[in-house]
């Protein structure tokens, strides 16, 4: 199974990219928000990958963020949703929007997704209420980051690769880095240097 792929830019269409690695082009689809997040042809991107093996072919479904693809995983276990309208759910909405819907059991706002009807809604909140809590935190965190200033959100993806590197993994580390920034408040938690943020993050895995 193809779980990652890092390549260049090749072809961007309404809702898939091909990109080419070391000569060989690789068909993915994509959310609208990835699509619009990808650089220019030519550029070289990484995606998290999901693959698809049907008796008629194998298709890619690529995602720019960990948390993307989880929450991708657990909208297909759902009954009665395939690849194809997970990927419209998270089309039509963020990962943190729709864990807090689900959390809520707002059915009114999941219906608004592309091809969720209500007993698709309902079952969703089901099922997955009880996972999506890691997701929600990490998600909030993300937001959060892209609206601060440069420099405030490299230090949160330095951190996060640091803790990678000693094991954790995605969700938990996002957990611990929102933690960490609810506990310091806003402007605390952007003032500290990796170092310390790494510090503080530890501490709270502790």
């Amino acid at each position: 199974m193809i779980a990652t792929l890092t390549g260049k830019v090749l072809i961007k269409g309404l809702d898939r990219v091909v990109i080419d690695v070391s000569g060989v082009g690789y068909e993915v689809f994509l959310t609208t928000d990835a699509l619009t997040r990808l650089p220019d042809s030519s550029e070289e991107i990484f995606l998290h990958i999901y693959t698809q093996v049907r008796e008629d072919a194998i298709v890619l479904y690529g995602f720019l963020e960990t948390e993307d693809k989880e929450m991708f995983l657990y909208l297909t276990s759902v009954s009665g949703i395939g690849p194809k309208l997970g990927l419209a759910a998270l089309s039509g909405m963020r990962v943190a929007e729709l864990c807090r819907a689900i959390a809520a059991r707002d059915i009114r706002l999941l219906t608004s997704l592309q091809g969720v009807g209500k007993k698709t809604a309902e079952r969703i909140c089901v099922e997955l209420k009880d996972k999506v809590g890691d997701l929600a935190a990490g998600g909030d965190l993300v937001e959060t980051a892209g609206d601060v200033a440069p420099g405030a959100s490299s230090a949160v993806a330095d951190v996060l690769s640091a803790l990678g590197n000693l094991g954790y993994n995605d969700p938990v580390s996002r957990k611990s880095l929102t933690a960490v920034k609810r506990r310091l408040g806003d402007e605390a938690f952007y003032g500290l240097s990796v170092e310390e943020l790494l510090r503080e993050c530890l501490r709270s895995l502790a």
